[in-house]
Parts: C-alpha cells; structure tokens; sequence
C-alpha cells in the first residue's frame, strides 16, 4: 500500500509520531490533525515523502499558544514544498506582508 497510497486521513488518532509514513512515496495529503505530535522535529520525517503538498496540522500540541497563522513559517522550516498548510493555501503573500510589517516597524 505504502508505494500508492496518495491520501492518509489519520485526524483523531492520539499519534504522538511520524515514524513509518517514508515509504509512502506518492502520497500528496496528509490530514493529521488533532493527534499528540508535539516535538516540532517530527516534520523532518514528512522530507522522505517528495509529493506531500496538503498537510493539516493544527489541534496538535506542536501548536499549543500559537494561531495557524504563527505556526505557518515553523511548518515551513521543515516541509518547504507544501503548498496547503492548514486548509489554507500557501502563496507567499504571507511572507511578503510579514518582511513588509518588519520593515516599517524597524
């Protein structure tokens, strides 16, 4: 199953890991909300699958005290090619807004 499986819907599992996810080469999403991933490290795991693009991450405690929106650019650091975090759509917008509020702050 690993070498086709392109979808894994895991949300509400109580999964603290993300052990045994590498080889699941073709999947695209992952929908692992609401588990117990709290260790920021674990994303470094999700590198060994190149067509993850859909991830859904929040309601973990990885999260705990930070708004979707702050968790973003930790995701990132980590799994650099997704292209939806959270049901939102990554444009690089965001980035730009942020490096734009720093400057006029500074």
């Amino acid at each position: 199953v690993g070498a086709t499986l392109r979808e894994l819907w895991i949300s509400y599992n109580s999964i603290g890991t993300l052990d045994g996810l590498a080889p699941c080469t073709k999947l695209t999403t992952l929908f692992i909300s609401n588990n117990k991933i709290k260790d920021w490290g674990e994303l470094v795991k999700l590198q060994a699958n190149p067509e993850l693009s859909n991830v859904l991450l929040f309601g973990n405690p990885m999260y705990e005290g930070l708004t979707k929106k702050q968790a973003r650019p930790k995701v990132l650091e980590h799994l650099p090619r997704i292209a939806t975090l959270d049901g939102e759509l990554l444009t690089g917008e965001d980035d730009a807004e942020e490096e734009g509020a720093a400057e006029e702050g500074a």
